[in-house]
């Protein structure tokens, strides 16, 4: 075994390094996995730009991370070295928290999170703690598996969790967490109204599953969704607070927003619809390894799947653009970096 790898860390904001590591022996409850396969996700601008607090650099992007084990841990008796398994943003709970003791370990108040709090998986290896891993189906590729840890469990969690078969459910965005939104809906059993911003983005909701498109530069979403009798749930995933809170109308009566897009603006809530309607705003995380389990069994099952392309990057010029979920990276790709002006490979996150 080779006692370096590569890995392409953040030295700091916005500036992009490939480096070479010695390869770390895992500690206690953790293992080794060697990186077959990373997606790239909108939140690893968190790291890139710094966005997240108290981020300490270097730091190696990438939460959408499939591999096989190639060493494991002290005390780690449920995985063996070879297995083929995944990490997602939720790498971890300190098991102490009051969200831990109650069960609700995704929202560990000191929870690590992949590429962001420890390395990730913009990397030829990675450490990654057991109790976070989740097992690959064997009917999965690994690049087709790494969307899922992430953008897969995101929507299939909240959709699962909000809705139940007959709702009509409408998937805001068809984007890199949109796309498998309408998928999952659609192959629960649910109404699915696709809302977009253009007609370009009918065809992909038609692909993917919708019953029904919205073009909410055309109209009115929240009206279009009324005149459809309401939506029992809306999955917000396009990152626009303005775009979202203007969707709250279109629930039923005791309908919910699911909110999974992180904006940088605020969402406005208008208190009429909320109060007289007994509407709510409710926001969703990932979850935990065995509910990402479940996404990854359910995609099998229903034979869904994310878009992948790839693209490049500057690696001195900082972060351009967002990525939404669904890209393939792949560190064989990588050409070779020079100082300045040097490109790597990166997936672009881009549908059709």
């Amino acid at each position: 075994m080779a006692s370096t790898y590569r890995a392409v860390e953040i030295s700091s904001p916005g500036v992009f390094s490939l480096v070479e590591r010695k390869v770390a022996v895992p500690g206690a409850g953790q293992v080794r996995i060697r990186v077959e396969a990373c997606g790239v996700c909108h939140s690893d601008a968190a790291t890139v730009e710094a966005q997240f607090p108290n981020l300490s650099y270097p730091r190696v992007p990438g939460h959408e991370v499939i591999g096989r084990i190639e060493e494991v841990g002290p005390g780690v008796t449920a995985w063996k070295v070879d297995q083929r398994v995944g990490v997602g943003f939720f790498g971890g709970e300190d098991g102490t928290c009051e969200a831990c003791r109650r069960g609700e370990t995704a929202y560990c108040q000191n929870a690590i999170m992949t590429g962001i709090t420890t390395d990730g998986g913009y990397a030829e290896t990675m450490i990654a703690e057991a109790r976070a891993l989740a097992l690959i189906p064997d009917a999965l590729k690994s690049e087709d598996a790494a969307p899922l840890v992430c953008a897969g469990i995101t929507t299939f969690n909240a959709l699962r969790n909000t809705a139940r078969a007959g709702d009509t459910v409408a998937i805001q965005g068809v984007g890199g967490l949109g796309h498998l939104g309408v998928q999952f809906a659609r192959k629960m059993g649910l109404r699915t109204v696709a809302i977009g911003g253009g007609p370009d983005k009918e065809h992909l909701a038609q692909k993917f599953g919708a019953h029904i498109y919205i073009d909410a530069k055309a109209q009115d979403a929240a009206a279009a969704l009324q005149k459809l009798g309401g939506a029992d749930v809306i999955l917000a995933t396009a990152p626009s607070g303005a775009a979202i809170g203007s969707l709250l109308p279109g629930l039923k009566t005791r309908g919910k927003l699911a909110v999974v897009g992180v904006s940088g603006d605020a969402i406005p809530v208008n208190g009429v619809p909320l109060i007289f309607g007994g509407r709510s705003v409710v926001g969703s995380l990932t979850g935990r390894a065995i509910e990402t389990q479940d996404t990854l069994d359910c995609s099998v099952l229903t034979n869904t799947s994310a878009c992948k392309s790839r693209g490049s990057i500057q690696t001195n010029d900082g972060w351009q653009g967002t990525l939404p979920s669904g890209a393939h990276y792949d560190l064989n790709k990588f050409k070779s970096l020079r100082q300045n002006g040097a490109q790597t490979e990166r997936p672009r996150g881009r549908l059709g």
